[in-house]
């Protein structure tokens, strides 16, 4: 019979200490706790809890696994569908997916912890030796992958799994996309993140550094030389409010910030890559990478860090656990509050902000926020971190004319197939979307793996 206890929680640093160290905030379950947490699922003969994961892990399967302590099994049972296993584990919104549709959700002691069970899973295999790299018989077809994110190396792994020849095209000097770059080690271990592409490089993907398409190599080149190219270059382009004062030192994207900091290393004392180090910081913007900013920011020895946000608590769109986990280590939350000028003469000295109020819905289906009249204000600052939001680089659509693009610049596909306006390229991830989760964009890669499998054999 299942376990009925309430749901068991993992240890996590304490937040006066970890707010000033890049150490991984959430420490896991320990092997007894994990083996407790499994013995909740009720392992229905319906699982809900798999509609709601975009790339489809059978989670009852590992779950039964680690509650009768086969924790080999378990991570074998993930990695049938999921090459990332250590990463989702740790940044999937499993709250609003699998979790979401637990049975024990809202009454049971609470639904099963999927995601630090899976966590758990991939890291127990990390540490006592991974399952083997499986045997790879060759199909004679070439892939090229533009991007070495989520969707990325989900479609490269599966086809490499399928016998496909696969080069991983990067234009950073480091593999991994958004996990390298966007989000902070505390969050999410870069050796972490190392250890997947190595395995993908262990089943033979070729994966080429320093390599922009659009500028060092063209789509048309890839299209000649491959038998499909897939373009998962995500959204790495930053947004900005157009008020005054944007162009001052002290005043970053999210994006700059956090690829300083993740990517190059910008917080260690010799780094060849500076990052301002503000004392009062004010990220404007309150989903996931604002939180990632904050608490960067932090980090770097903040004095103090507000997140700055137009519209109420209920309407910020950042994880409930990111949110807790920013206010438990300082941040402090301005929210009904917009800025309208950053001040200052070089560099910043200020936000000018005014107070807001919730009017009727907008097209979205929050309400939108309307300024209070005679609210204007001035917070002193010296860095301010701009964190609304990206859309996908335009370089590859201005180099190949023929892909179609929607209005916001995202590349149009085939939602059965994934496939673009040109014949034999598809895309998936944010480039598709605009900026959205680690676990779509890799949804999105397996989709688009299994169209190109699918040509092949009509080729045939």
């Amino acid at each position: 019979m299942a376990n009925m206890a309430g749901r068991y929680k993992t240890t996590e640093q304490d937040p006066k200490v970890r707010a000033r160290n890049f150490d991984e905030v959430s420490l896991g379950f320990d092997e007894e706790t994990a083996r407790l947490e499994a013995q909740r699922c009720l392992n229905c003969k319906n699982p809900k809890c798999m509609e709601g994961c975009p790339v489809g892990v059978k989670i009852p399967t590992f779950i039964k696994a680690l509650a009768e302590g086969r924790n080999a099994d378990a991570i074998a049972v993930i990695k049938e569908t999921s090459n990332l296993p250590g990463v989702c584990g740790r940044v999937c919104p499993q709250e609003t997916q699998c979790e979401a549709r637990c049975v024990r959700e809202g009454k049971l002691g609470g639904a099963v912890a999927i995601g630090a069970l899976e966590r758990f899973a991939a890291d127990y295999a990390a540490k006592h030796g991974d399952s083997a790299v499986p045997e790879i018989k060759k199909i004679g077809k070439r892939v090229a992958v533009v991007g070495s994110g989520p969707a990325g190396l989900t479609c490269a792994a599966d086809l490499a799994r399928a016998g496909v020849d696969v080069t991983v095209y990067e234009a950073f000097h480091k593999a991994g996309g958004v996990l390298t770059y966007g989000i902070p080690e505390f969050r999410l271990p870069k050796a972490l993140v190392q250890r997947e592409i190595d395995g993908l490089s262990e089943m033979g993907v070729n994966i080429e550094l320093n390599t922009v398409v659009g500028k060092s190599v063209y789509l048309d080149e890839l299209r000649e030389e491959y038998d499909a190219v897939f373009i998962g270059s995500g959204a790495g382009l930053p947004m900005f409010m157009n008020i005054p004062g944007e162009n001052l030192g002290g005043v970053y994207s999210a994006n700059e910030f956090l690829t300083r900091v993740n990517l190059m290393k910008a917080y260690l004392p010799d780094s060849t890559t500076p990052v301002q180090r503000g004392k009062v910081v004010v990220v404007v913007g309150a989903g996931n990478v604002a939180m990632d900013s904050a608490r960067t920011a932090l980090r770097l020895g903040a004095d103090k860090v507000y997140i700055m946000y137009r519209r109420s608590r209920d309407e910020m769109p950042a994880r409930r656990e990111e949110i807790f986990h920013a206010e438990e280590e300082g941040v402090e939350l301005m929210l009904l509050t917009n800025p309208v000028e950053i001040v200052g003469e070089h560099s910043v000295e200020g936000v000018k902000a005014v107070k807001m109020e919730l009017g009727e819905p907008d097209a979205s289906g929050r309400r939108r926020p309307v300024v209070v009249p005679g609210s204007e204000f001035i917070l002193p600052c010296d860095q301010v971190i701009m964190a609304l939001g990206t859309s996908p680089n335009p370089l590859i659509r201005k180099s190949a004319p023929d892909l179609s693009v929607t209005p916001r610049g995202t590349l149009m596909t085939n939602a059965d197939t994934l496939e673009t306006s040109v014949d034999g390229v598809y895309a998936g991830g944010d480039a598709v979307t605009g900026a959205a989760t680690v676990i779509l964009a890799m949804g999105a890669g397996k989709k688009a793996a299994k169209a190109i499998l699918e040509r092949f054999n009509a080729v045939h």
